[in-house]
């Protein structure tokens, strides 16, 4: 795996190089200097899950066959093409939330030369995506519906973060909007498309296959999708800090969180009063009022319950797809999820 993950970081610096030398743009040392800048700070800090399960998803659709270098390259491509798609989210959505910090250090647009120059360099981000697949696909039978799937996946997160941030509006602050159905759709749209259909998608068009072919697939990983974010509505909460790089402000943010639907779900007037009194404000006493809420309605339990019952009906659903090598590839990403702390 350190080996995978080192070869997938030998991948980035070869994309960077010729993203700074794109000949469609004459640079200064000055613009060269700031996108590599900006690149370094962004694209790869993560956990890089997204990118290497592409390559992690090919070789099971592969069955065990060693990948050729070419094979190791493009699927890495095609991984890095998915964590600078989530770069430019992210860039973008800590702007758009006031965010602090990201993956542990301070946001992009909080560094003090950046500033609001950090939504240009997220549509950069976002422009970079087509200057990698016409570098290295544009001689594929499949080029065109690799552009296809990244632009129909930007739609419906942007769609996503859409409904997520009218949801959310100020002086409109309306609990009782907050249902499992609109935080459903929120979920699907905004994370499950882009962080666990199109790594898979990706792969499946690499190997040779029509994604229209493989709805099942997607539904069973817009499922999976959905389960991940209960799960990071869960630790937004109750995760520890240090764990998961962040400082949760859902409660704060007035997020439509899992816990608030199903606080609202089974809490009595009394405690539904206190929510709405409590729930969106930004002073720490408020916020300790809710977190007590959750604790007496014991939403551990709860959310204990919801993440055993969604494995089992994922298990199900997997085993019922009739390729054992999608079913691995399916396997492989629930594995990596389930009952995760970070």
């Amino acid at each position: 795996m350190a080996d995978l993950k080192s070869t997938f970081l030998n991948v980035y610096s070869v994309l960077k190089k010729e993203l700074l030398e794109d000949p469609a743009f004459e640079w200064s040392p000055d613009s060269r200097d700031w996108v590599e800048r900006m690149l370094d700070y962004n694209v790869p800090g993560g956990k890089l899950n997204r990118g290497l399960s592409v390559i992690d998803s090919y070789k099971y659709l592969k069955e065990g066959k060693e990948l050729t270098e070419d094979e190791i390259f493009l699927t890495s491509a095609l991984g890095w093409c998915i964590e600078w798609l989530q770069a430019y989210f992210l860039v973008l959505d800590d702007i758009m939330d006031s965010s602090h910090t990201r993956r542990g250090q301070p946001c992009w647009f909080r560094l003090p030369k950046v500033g609001l120059i950090a939504t240009n360099d997220g549509v950069l981000l976002r422009n970079h995506i087509p200057r990698i697949l016409k570098n290295h696909f544009r001689d594929k039978t499949y080029y065109v519906d690799l552009l296809d799937l990244f632009n129909e996946v930007e739609f419906q997160t942007a769609s996503g973060q859409m409904i997520d941030l009218i949801t959310t509006l100020e002086g409109e602050k309306d609990l009782s909007k907050y249902t499992l159905s609109l935080h459903r759709r929120i979920v699907q749209y905004k994370t499950a498309y882009y962080s666990f259909y199109l790594p898979v998608a990706c792969a499946l068009l690499m190997a040779g296959e029509n994604l229209d072919k493989h709805v099942d697939v997607k539904n069973i990983l817009v499922e999976m999708g959905t389960y991940f974010q209960v799960q990071d509505d869960y630790l937004d909460c109750f995760g520890a800090p240090e764990t998961i790089g962040k400082i949760g402000t859902d409660i704060e943010d007035f997020k439509c969180s899992w816990l608030v639907v199903k606080a609202l779900e089974i809490c009595n007037e009394e405690q539904k009063k206190l929510l709405h009194e409590n729930y969106g404000k930004a002073d720490p006493a408020n916020v300790a009022k809710v977190k007590a809420l959750y604790h007496e309605l014991n939403l551990k339990g709860v959310f204990a319950d919801y993440e055993s019952k969604s494995y089992e009906k994922l298990i199900s659903s997997i085993e019922a797809h009739p390729s054992k090598a999608v079913q691995a590839v399916l396997k492989s990403f629930l594995a990596k999820i389930y009952k995760r702390q970070k």
